[in-house]
């Protein structure tokens, strides 16, 4: 059971200028002033590692903008998109850390753009970003002294995640030695020389301190309407989303619970390889979004009596998908329909985690071509990286000789 506040401003700040010893960041002027931030990318498949970035680019300063990327754009420079830029920007409007966001970002930050949205820095990832003729997209704003970075999330990448959706194994979770995975990640996440430890496949490994980042401890109020619902959202998207926000809307003032059911159950009905991303991520995904406040972890299918006086439900939601009867056959939905309590919810948005699923396996090849080309670019990258320093180490002995 997990609590998530609506606002991350009770976050102790990291990695924020003022905690370097003699800083004058902190003194009573420097507090007083708005720090805005901003941040940009495709966002494309938004996971946990995009939250992650936000939630670390917000605790630097106070407001956070974020620059989303046009479908004309990230074609250009990375090839073609999973998800639309309107699917886009609503996924990225529903990430609580973020304040604002500005649709058709630029993909190369510029200086022209920080000072266009009063911008005291650029925030992104220790990964890098390059452009269609293979330069660093940071560049200019790492020149001016207006670039800060965050650590990058191990163990997930939208690369891994189209991996797992292409392989219709069960084993994902556990088995990183499963040979259909590790060809995968051959063709998938591999150029023609060695590999890019930005594009590469990971595993992600769940901590408690990670679980007390992404939840901020919003207690219910007594005038709150306490509101429950329960599934797998797997892969977490904006078909979600949108049945969430619709959720929020049921109330004066929500409390939104989501239980989220174990790997083993979520398989039993859904089956297949489902679900793509374990408990663990799927806890991460769930509790980044600004309409929950709590995330129960391995919530039992059916919704009893139990869980609804722990929790004094008020209210119980269910999208208009398909609700299959628990193992005894009973419909899991039976005591909150008996209490009246019960109400089924139409978010106009269809999208399922099937249906993803179909539209990666449909661009396949487009998908490997691009992760291919990607790592070449990074690839490259690092050699002329290594050759600079190697060049930088031979001039300095040199220099120490005249």
């Amino acid at each position: 059971m997990i609590r998530n506040g609506h606002h991350a401003t009770s976050e102790p700040r990291e990695e924020a200028d003022c905690t370097k010893p003699g800083s004058s960041a902190c003194s009573p002027e420097k507090r007083k002033r708005v720090v805005r931030l901003w941040c940009d990318g495709c966002y494309d498949m938004v996971h946990y590692g995009h939250s992650n970035q936000l939630r670390q680019a917000k605790a630097m300063g106070d407001y956070l903008i974020v620059g989303v990327h046009t479908d004309a754009e990230i074609s250009k420079h990375k090839g073609p998109p999973v998800f639309t830029q309107e699917e886009r920007y609503k996924m990225v409007r529903a990430i609580k850390w973020v304040d604002e966001i500005v649709e058709g970002a630029p993909y190369v930050t510029t200086l022209e753009t920080l000072d266009k949205y009063n911008c005291d820095f650029c925030v992104h990832g220790d990964d890098i970003t390059l452009t269609v003729d293979g330069k660093d997209t940071y560049e200019e704003v790492k020149r001016a002294g207006r670039y800060r970075e965050c650590k990058r999330t191990q163990g997930v990448s939208t690369t891994d995640l189209v991996g797992r959706m292409l392989l219709m194994t069960k084993a994902h979770h556990s088995n990183i030695d499963n040979p259909d995975y590790q060809q995968h990640t051959d063709n998938f996440g591999k150029g023609p020389k060695g590999h890019s430890p930005w594009t590469g496949v990971s595993q992600f490994l769940q901590t408690s301190q990670k679980i007390i980042q992404f939840a901020s401890g919003k207690e219910p109020q007594p005038e709150d309407t306490i509101i429950y619902v329960a599934g797998a959202f797997d892969l977490f998207h904006i078909g979600h989303v949108d049945f969430l926000e619709m959720v929020y809307k049921q109330a004066e003032r929500p409390y939104v619970i989501v239980g989220l059911h174990f790997d083993q159950e979520v398989n039993r009905y859904k089956g297949k390889n489902y679900p793509i991303m374990n408990i663990h991520e799927r806890t991460l995904s769930v509790l980044a979004c600004r309409y929950v406040s709590e995330v129960v972890i391995g919530a039992p299918y059916a919704v009893g009596k139990d869980l609804l006086d722990h929790f004094k439900v008020d209210l119980v939601c269910h999208g208009k998908t398909e609700v299959l009867p628990d193992k005894d056959g009973v419909d899991p939905y039976a005591e909150p329909k008996k209490r009246g309590i019960f109400r089924a919810i139409d978010s106009g948005n269809n999208l399922t985690t099937d249906d993803i699923v179909q539209r990666i396996i449909e661009n396949r090849l487009q998908f490997e071509a691009r992760n291919q080309k990607k790592e070449a670019k990074e690839m490259a990258v690092i050699e002329a990286m290594k050759k600079r320093e190697q060049k930088e180490q031979g001039e300095a002995p040199a220099q120490t000789a005249h």
